[in-house]
């Protein structure tokens, strides 16, 4: 078990996220993230009648939490389909690996259509990305487990030939101790990078809360865009896959493009490497609970400054 290729594990895990197949799903998740929230720093009482207005800084802090929490929802939906796929390898795999690009038009499809709804000032209630504890987290966790379901799906084309070779063959010839492992290094390095652009968008979130209030419309609008534009280049790129089933030669100029700059992403995490991830998240971790504290310390003394005026 020591001789396990851990690294490896979690390096393949950290590139999975930025799949040529899957890439246009990073930016889709960037626009959930980015849905304004509702009355920052006001969480739902558990008993009662209605909200009570909760300290700034616990209420920004749970951004954090949420943040980490939907990265594992993601996380979990991802492995997790790739954990399954694994079970079908062989012939059960390949048959089904032929039928995945119409799934993967489907997803396109339905995220353009969510896009669309955005786009025209609507909300989608079943992600409701709200920095409330308890129920409303539990409402935004299974959505996200479903996103990261979709995602995997339209991954496994690129990346499920270095998972098997990584995990699942590790099962097959060494120990169920040391497959697993390597399953956990692997989520691991998944979660580093959907947790690095998580923790991207909480701060950034965490930053301007008061401006999110006042322009909110407008970027539930700006990431309806975004969710359509890869929703669409998810479909697309799902008719490319169907195209290739039937002539290996095809090529398409709006897949080579889009190949370019996910070339370009993933060369640069590869250089990064898996300690670099590591350094990322946790500062980019440290910075938003600092940046949280000290908004939620400033607001806290505006109302003692202001008695003593």
């Amino acid at each position: 078990m020591p001789d396990a290729p851990y690294a490896l594990a979690v390096a393949a895990g950290l590139l999975a996220a930025v799949n040529p197949c899957g890439f246009a799903l990073l930016p889709a998740y960037v626009s959930f993230l980015m849905m304004p929230s509702d009355g920052a720093g006001t969480v739902m009482a558990p008993a009662g009648p209605g909200p009570v207005v909760a300290p700034a800084a616990p209420g920004r802090l749970a951004a954090v939490g949420r943040a980490l929490a939907l990265t594992g929802a993601v996380t979990v939906g991802f492995v997790g389909t790739f954990g399954a796929f694994s079970l079908l390898a062989g012939p059960a795999a390949d048959a089904v690996a032929q039928h995945l690009p119409w799934i993967t038009v489907v997803i396109g499809l339905t995220l353009t259509g969510l896009g669309g709804w955005l786009v025209a000032g609507r909300e989608l209630p079943a992600f409701g990305l709200r920095p409330a504890r308890g129920p409303a987290l539990r409402r935004s966790f299974w959505p996200m487990v479903g996103f990261g379901v979709s995602y995997a799906i339209a991954s496994l084309g690129c990346t499920v030939g270095p998972f098997l070779a990584v995990v699942a063959t590790t099962f097959r010839t060494d120990s169920a101790a040391a497959g697993f492992g390597l399953f956990i290094a692997y989520a691991l390095g998944m979660s580093l990078t959907v947790g690095t652009v998580a923790l991207a968008v909480a701060l950034a979130r965490v930053s301007v809360v008061r401006q999110l209030r006042r322009i909110g419309p407008l970027v539930t609008r700006l990431g309806g865009l975004l969710l359509v534009a890869s929703g669409l280049y998810v479909a697309w790129y799902g008719w490319y896959e169907l195209r290739v089933f039937r002539d290996a030669d095809t090529t398409d100029p709006v897949v080579d493009a889009a190949a370019e700059i996910q070339s370009a992403v993933s060369g640069w995490l590869d250089a990064l490497g898996w300690r670099g991830a590591v350094v990322a998240f946790a500062l980019l971790l440290a910075a938003t609970v600092t940046v949280s504290v000290l908004i939620g310390l400033r607001r806290a003394q505006a109302p003692d400054r202001s008695a003593r005026g």
